[in-house]
């Protein structure tokens, strides 16, 4: 479950310390290694808002390499070495999902090609997007085989406006890959599929049952535990 938490502080002096030990030392993981994060966003963002981000070890590479979206930079994109699990801005990392082995070694060159080819490197707005969810989004549909969902309080994961195909400016893969999703311009929308379960997004807002994993999806809470999931029945 992702609660509610205080938001306060002064963003100059918040940490960004590595306290969670989320992600495998390279010195003793030679496997290749994708991990994708999240943390709730600084000050009020947090009380409805995360911020994600994408961390890749290849195969015997001697650290982590991750890829985030900072609106205040340009290009957005930044790309950082060192450990990803570290805190946001003082907030605690979250893991999402990650990916191990050969499936994570040949999802890494697709990786690196979706960060260049992000198409908002010039552009930011914190709502309805492009924001660092949507370069998160972007991404993982991209890679559709690392089969990983972006939660509930992501907001910009459904922001869609990017391709010359009309159609998918508005239909498009879920971030997992395992279903699709409806959307007008990120303001409102629909998603359908195994991993995310089904979503309304209205103005931001996400309201949503996932049965995968037996949870209910609210405003300000992400996603809550009511009941088994299917993995456990």
């Amino acid at each position: 479950m992702t609660g509610q938490v205080a938001f306060e502080g002064n963003w100059a002096t918040a940490s960004h310390s590595r306290e969670e030990q989320l992600a495998p030392d390279p010195a003793t993981t030679p496997e290749a290694v994708v991990q994708v994060y999240g943390a709730r966003a600084f000050e009020w963002r947090g009380a409805f808002a995360m911020h994600t981000w994408v961390a890749v070890k290849p195969r015997h590479a001697a650290q982590w390499v991750s890829y985030e979206v900072q609106g205040w930079r340009r290009p957005t994109v930044r790309e950082r070495d060192g450990f990803p699990d570290r805190q946001w801005y003082g907030q605690p990392p979250q893991l999402l999902g990650e990916v191990r082995g050969e499936r994570a070694q040949q999802a890494i060159e697709e990786l690196r090609s979706a960060v260049r080819n992000y198409p908002w490197s010039q552009t930011y707005r914190i709502w309805p997007g492009p924001n660092s969810n949507s370069f998160t989004a972007w991404v993982l549909r991209q890679v559709p085989e690392l089969n990983i969902e972006l939660p509930a309080l992501a907001l910009g994961k459904d922001y869609l406006v990017d391709s010359e195909d009309r159609a998918a400016r508005f239909l498009a893969p879920t971030p997992s890959g395992s279903g699709y999703q409806l959307s007008l311009f990120g303001v409102a929308g629909v998603m359908l599929a195994r991993e995310e379960g089904l979503e309304f997004n209205l103005l931001g807002l996400v309201f949503g049952i996932d049965p995968h994993d037996g949870a209910l999806k609210l405003p300000g809470w992400g996603s809550v535990v009511v009941m088994p999931s299917w993995a456990e029945q």
